[in-house]
């Protein structure tokens, strides 16, 4: 467990560019890149006990996070095409 959640041009190395493209042109991709974000943050207070919950919200959180992170790498995938 680090200190900080991570920032998706951490997950997506090299396409830090793509993604500011994508944020700043696409209403899916930009409300997609900012819950990803909230529930970044949400698990990390979650991890570090800062908010504890219970381990089957956590979980819950994390698949939400998985299934944006998913979407979003189509997106570049599709984009970068």
């Amino acid at each position: 467990m680090s200190n900080a959640p991570n920032d998706l041009t951490e997950d997506f190395p090299g396409r830090a560019d793509r993604i500011h493209q994508l944020k700043t042109t696409n209403n899916r991709f930009s409300r997609l890149y900012d819950e990803y974000n909230d529930l970044n943050r949400t698990i990390h207070r979650i991890e570090t006990r800062v908010e504890p919950q219970s381990e089957e919200a956590e979980e819950e959180l994390k698949r939400r996070r998985l299934q944006i992170k998913d979407e979003i790498m189509a997106m570049l995938d599709n984009e970068s095409a």
